[in-house]
């Protein structure tokens, strides 16, 4: 009889610890997305391992959409909030917007809203930054990149200036296309983010 209570009271309490866990949203695109990988092995997976193996109760939900834009993931934005009501929000856009010559000022205008719509939505924000490949010209490039520099200041929030540092243009941890990290670089860009992210849990 001692037995089935306890089993009972454990029943119970799984439950409850799940209920209790905060949610961390990743708002992204096909970086984060896993594109042309077993999305196990993509870095928002190896995220979720990590907080559980430092007993972290958090639940990761990866709302990111291989070929979103910053205008996408802020249509997007509103439910996704509403939903799932996140503590804490990472945001990986603005490459595609750079990858199509987008305006600058029209992805931090979309980033800004990101933000504020996460912030006054109780959630803290970490801001994923990006680089283009040379080809893109130089003044380009620079307009494109201070867009996060100048988000995080703005908006104080937390930066990683560049997400695929140490990845990005290194043969073995990319895709054949040069554009898309493999399952090797995973690894690396979420101890990119980790220093950031640790403090914001």
């Amino acid at each position: 009889m001692r037995v089935w209570w306890m089993g009972l009271l454990v029943a119970l309490w799984l439950p409850l610890q799940g209920a209790s866990a905060a949610t961390l949203l990743v708002l992204g695109d096909s970086i984060s997305a896993g594109f042309g990988l077993d999305t196990r092995l993509g870095w928002v997976n190896l995220l979720q391992q990590r907080l559980t193996a430092q007993g972290l109760d958090y639940k990761v939900v990866n709302a990111s959409i291989s070929g979103d834009t910053s205008a996408g993931g802020l249509a997007r934005l509103g439910p996704l909030l509403s939903e799932h009501k996140p503590k804490l929000v990472v945001v990986e856009l603005g490459g595609n917007d750079g990858l199509r010559g987008l305006p600058p000022a029209q992805m931090q205008q979309n980033l800004a809203s990101i933000i504020g719509q996460s912030q006054a939505g109780g959630a803290r924000v970490l801001l994923l930054g990006m680089q283009l490949p040379a080809n893109y010209g130089a003044r380009y490039n620079q307009l494109f990149t201070q867009v996060y520099v100048q988000l995080a200041a703005s908006e104080k929030v937390a930066l990683v200036p560049f997400f695929l540092e140490g990845v990005g243009g290194v043969p073995l941890l990319m895709q054949g296309d040069g554009i898309h990290p493999a399952a090797a670089g995973q690894p690396r860009m979420l101890d990119n983010l980790w220093p950031q992210l640790q403090p914001l849990l």
